[in-house]
């Protein structure tokens, strides 16, 4: 019972402690008081729990815990002045601090409502501090440098539509207080037509007091795509250079320095911050690899090896040479960035851009880099916005880029998306604008490109004919890769994906399944006939015993022979089977093939 009362009086006194704090922080209202009162609270939370230690049951601890953890809630809310009534957290400390996973008692039902609406948990979100700090990732070497005090300034542009409140002002919160005041010329929000309410007045509000005349706020009276959303951000844009990212990012200690300083040594450098990962749903912070970041034929970014120069070089915070981005994050010198044609106004929504400015960046005399020194982390969101039907969008866009800058190699585009050079069933728009700029610039051609900045890619010029491949037998079935781990082809009813992709080339080999399209991917695989088996196999082309095995004569609306064995691949019905149909290889009885799409016309 004394030990009971002990305790009793001290949490009596801790409280009164507390009330004291709260009173003195709402009357002062200064915002140097943030650090010193979460210190007081820290240091009261400590001494209690030591004393904890003494007490007599674990309810009794439990319970004391309980309360300790509201006051502390409570006092850490009082902090935050203008965020509070948004029910926003300001300040250090708390929830998320350091990019450790956090995670609500009460998440439920209301987070996954977030997933959906938002790509991420939300209500998480909401209840991480503003101005939490994050994992220094930048390697060791970055932290050694001293850089110029005449620096360029750095216009810093945020995109967003219908994002959550505090997810974009974490973002501002972050670029403020990790970028020194006197490169920060101004911060910029583009709302691309939101619809969401406290996006409009709530936002205005609290940028407006909390970084007055720094943080402006561009709206769209339309919806125009991140692309175009992006050009509105730079109009509005005034310092020398300007860092376009989106709107669910936190910033690392010293991003800008290298990235200013890298621009400032060559105007016509495009500079992407190192990528680090914020989760989803526990918003950690996952420090990924460097890595360059490439695309494949679809041009769908990823990422990929750095270059074997950078990693013979053995400095990991050298800058490393990247065929194209991301797309979430870059820095650029304003004027560059208009004589080179800024973004491609006549692209859609997104995707394809990022791939196109790296080809247009490097084939016109720039370049483009990682830069390890420089880090941000960003949302992986499981959802995106713009996405009622942005697989359109993003083939749209990428016959865009090919049609303009790939010459030869752009039926490697069509190829990956499974679609005919002619009318391909997508109007990609007038592109003769951005083929005049490409002559103005004297910009060099996409083979020099491939050979000296992308040279990990795989080039199928030797293809005579692509697409879908029907039996006359059963027209409505195609030739299928199948399952990926089966190594057995199928016929399946058609539906023009990737994985009814056939190539036939001049060699005569016959590959099923989508393009390899870079080195770090496995190639599409041969079809063969081994001459023992009924059925076709299908095999890594280099893993073939026999080269002859994988060679085929084909002829449109003819039979499909291999010239080892002389059987003919054909269907035949069989109630075994899936659909009711089979694959064999047998005695040639006459069934003919047809293949949709040509690239050459020759011996075939």
């Amino acid at each position: 019972m004394a030990v009971a009362r002990k305790i009793k009086t001290l949490l009596t006194v801790n409280i009164l402690v507390f009330v004291g704090i709260i009173l003195f922080s709402v009357y002062c209202r200064l915002q140097d008081r943030s650090e010193g009162l979460a210190q007081l609270v820290r240091s009261a939370d400590r001494r209690v729990r030591s004393r904890l230690a003494k007490a007599g049951t674990l309810a009794d601890r439990e319970a004391i815990l309980q309360r300790l953890d509201h006051l502390e809630e409570v006092v850490y809310n009082q902090l935050n002045g203008l965020a509070k009534p948004m029910g926003l957290v300001e300040g250090p400390g708390g929830l998320g601090q350091g990019g450790v996973a956090a995670t609500l008692r009460d998440d439920g039902q209301e987070a996954a409502g977030d997933y959906e609406e938002y790509g991420y948990n939300a209500q998480l979100s909401d209840r991480i501090s503003l101005d939490r700090a994050i994992p220094d990732y930048r390697p060791k070497k970055c932290r050694q440098v001293s850089y110029s005090d005449d620096l360029p300034q750095i216009s810093v542009v945020f995109i967003f539509v219908n994002e959550a409140l505090s997810v974009i002002l974490r973002s501002v919160h972050s670029v403020v207080n990790h970028t020194p005041s006197q490169l920060l010329k101004e911060v910029i929000l583009v709302d691309d037509n939101s619809d969401n309410v406290e996006l409009k007045f709530s936002l205005d509000q609290y940028v407006h007091k909390r970084y007055p005349g720094l943080v402006k706020v561009v709206r769209n009276s339309r919806r125009e795509g991140l692309i175009r959303a992006r050009l509105q951000g730079w109009k509005a844009a005034t310092a020398p250079v300007v860092g376009f990212f989106d709107a669910h990012v936190e910033f690392s200690t010293g991003w800008a320095e290298p990235a200013l300083t890298r621009i400032r040594e060559d105007r016509r450098r495009i500079v992407l911050p190192a990528i680090d990962n914020i989760k989803f749903d526990t918003f950690e912070v996952q420090q990924y690899a460097s890595a360059a970041h490439g695309y494949n034929w679809g041009l769908w970014c990823m990422y990929i090896v750095p270059p074997q120069d950078w990693l013979d070089r053995g400095d990991e915070a050298a800058p490393i040479r990247t065929p194209a981005m991301i797309g979430c994050s870059f820095v650029v010198d304003r004027e560059y960035f208009g004589d080179i044609g800024l973004l491609d106004p006549g692209m859609e929504v997104y995707g394809g851009e990022n791939i196109e400015l790296g080809m247009r960046v490097w084939q016109c005399g720039g370049s483009m880099e990682v830069l390890p020194c420089s880090r941000v982390a960003h949302i992986e969101r499981t959802r995106k916005p713009y996405n009622n039907d942005i697989d359109y969008y993003a083939k749209r866009n990428a016959l865009r880029a090919a049609e303009v800058w790939m010459d030869g190699f752009k039926s490697h585009v069509y190829m990956a998306w499974n679609i005919p050079m002619t009318n391909p069933g997508v109007d990609f728009g007038d592109v003769s604008e951005r083929r005049a700029l490409r002559q103005r610039l004297k910009c060099r051609s996409f083979k020099w490109y491939l050979e000296n900045v992308y040279p990990e890619m795989r080039t199928y010029n030797n293809t005579l004919t692509y697409g879908e491949v029907r039996n006359s037998k059963a027209s409505g079935y195609c030739l299928d890769q199948g399952a990926e781990d089966d190594d057995r082809a199928i016929l399946y009813p058609c539906h023009g994906m990737s994985s009814q992709l056939v190539r036939y080339s001049t060699e005569g080999l016959l590959q099923l399944g989508p393009l390899g399209s870079t080195a770090f991917l496995p190639d599409s695989k041969c079809l063969v006939d081994d001459g023992r088996a009924r059925a076709p196999a299908l095999r890594k082309c280099e893993d073939v015993a026999r080269p002859a095995q994988r060679l085929w004569d084909f002829t449109q609306s003819g039979p499909i022979v291999s010239r080892d064995t002389g059987r003919c691949l054909e269907v035949e019905m069989s109630k075994d089977a899936n659909f009711g149909l089979r694959l064999v290889m047998q005695r040639c009885s006459g069934q003919k093939w047809a293949i949709r799409n040509w690239v050459k016309h020759g011996r075939h």
